[in-house]
C-alpha cells in the first residue's frame, strides 16, 4: 500500500517526507522521547538518514516496512512516528513500534496511534497478528498497548543491548479476530 494516508479521530498517519527531518528529529534526538526506546538520542544527521530510509522504503515492492509520521490533524504537525514491519519469518504478522513528542502524553494519542497502526495492518494488509514490545520501566506504554485491545504475552530476557546493559522487553499482541476498531475506525475485515 502506498501512499499511506490513514485517519482516525485527532490523528493520521502519512508517509515521510524530506521536510519531516527536524519534526522527527525532535522525537528522536529527545531524552525524554527516548527514554524508553532501543536506542539513544539520534543526531540530526542519523535521523536525516532514517528519514530518506524511510522515504527509499516506501517505494518498495514488496514493501515490507511502513516508517510514517504520526499528525494532528487540527494542525498537521508532526507529533509522532510510527513503525509496522512485516515479520519475514511469520505469514500474515508485524511488529509495530512508535514514539511520541513528549509535549503530547497522557492526551490518549498513544492509543490512537496503536489504532491507526491495527487498521494499517488488518484492514489494509490483511494482517492475522500485530504485535509490539515495550522496556520493562515503561508503565504508560503498557497502559497504552493495554487500551488498545493488545494482550501481554511475556517477557524477551536480555533482548535489547541499550545505554551500556541488556535490557528484557515485554511483548504484547493482538490478531485480527480480537481487535475492536473505536469510534472513527473503520472494522477489522476477515
Amino acid at each position: 500500500m502506498h501512499p499511506v494516508d490513514i485517519a482516525g479521530p485527532r490523528l493520521q498517519l502519512r508517509e515521510l517526507t524530506s521536510d519531516d527531518v527536524d519534526a522527527v528529529h525532535a522525537i528522536y534526538g529527545d531524552a525524554d522521547a527516548t527514554r524508553h526506546l532501543s536506542f539513544e538520542p539520534r543526531t540530526r544527521e542519523q535521523v536525516r538518514e532514517i528519514v530518506a530510509r524511510s522515504i527509499a522504503s516506501s517505494g518498495e515492492q514488496p514493501r515490507t516496512e511502513y516508517a510514517l509520521g504520526v499528525v494532528r490533524q487540527e494542525e498537521s504537525d508532526l507529533v509522532g512516528f510510527a513503525r509496522l514491519a512485516l515479520d519475514p519469518h511469520a505469514q500474515k504478522a508485524a511488529t509495530i513500534g512508535f514514539a511520541l513528542r513528549p509535549h503530547t502524553w497522557g492526551a490518549g494519542l498513544g492509543t490512537e496511534t496503536v489504532h491507526l497502526m491495527c487498521a494499517l495492518g488488518f484492514n489494509h494488509l490483511g494482517l492475522h497478528r500485530i504485535w509490539a514490545a515495550r522496556a520493562p520501566l515503561n508503565a504508560a506504554s503498557a497502559k497504552t498497548l493495554l487500551r488498545a485491545g493488545m494482550t501481554e504475552e511475556g517477557r524477551i530476557r536480555d533482548h535489547v543491548f541499550v545505554r551500556g546493559a541488556w535490557r528484557d522487553s515485554i511483548t504484547y499482541s493482538v490478531l485480527d479476530h480480537e481487535w475492536r476498531a473505536p469510534d472513527g475506525f473503520a472494522a477489522a475485515s476477515g
